[in-house]
């Protein structure tokens, strides 16, 4: 049989602080720590209102910092940030308070240096399937359609 290391309520409190002073994380992510650390439930509520009492735990934090860097460093769209923050039960509030670190001018000009890039660097002779390449990538990455097949009839005239 496997022995699982236990912790002392100190013990998760000073792992967690460490944890989440390492990096900004949310809520999901440290319940799903304490639950690799076999916390019980109870125990789990009293870390994280530990820990947000201590200010390492904030959601908005959290999402504001998510939020510009998936932008900056991934090239990441709207949709797609909005998606991965929705996915770790960020409130709708936080969402919008989190696209408040991303200017719209910022954010077209980001969208329209990485489209002219990957558009430069699709190999394809054949115009629609580059079109949809780009499209396709784009896309993923979260930017509005309407951006993305106005560019791509920018690019493709």
């Amino acid at each position: 049989m496997i022995q699982h290391k236990t912790y002392t309520l100190d013990e998760a409190k000073r792992a967690l602080e460490n944890y989440c002073a390492y990096q900004e994380r949310c809520h999901q992510d440290v319940c799903k720590k304490l639950r690799s650390m076999n916390m019980i439930s109870d125990a789990i509520d009293l870390v994280v209102v530990h820990l947000i009492d201590n200010d390492f735990l904030n959601e908005t934090r959290f999402a504001r910092s998510y939020t510009r860097g998936k932008f900056r460093v991934k090239k990441w769209g709207r949709k797609r940030i909005e998606l991965e923050l929705k996915k770790r039960d960020i409130s709708v509030y936080n969402i919008k308070e989190a696209f408040k670190e991303i200017s719209d001018t910022d954010y077209l000009q980001t969208f329209h240096e990485l489209a002219e890039k990957k558009w430069q660097n699709i190999n394809e002779s054949n115009l629609y399937k580059k079109k949809k390449k780009l499209a396709d990538y784009l896309l993923y990455r979260g930017w509005e359609s309407h951006l993305v097949y106005d560019k791509i009839r920018d690019l493709g005239a």
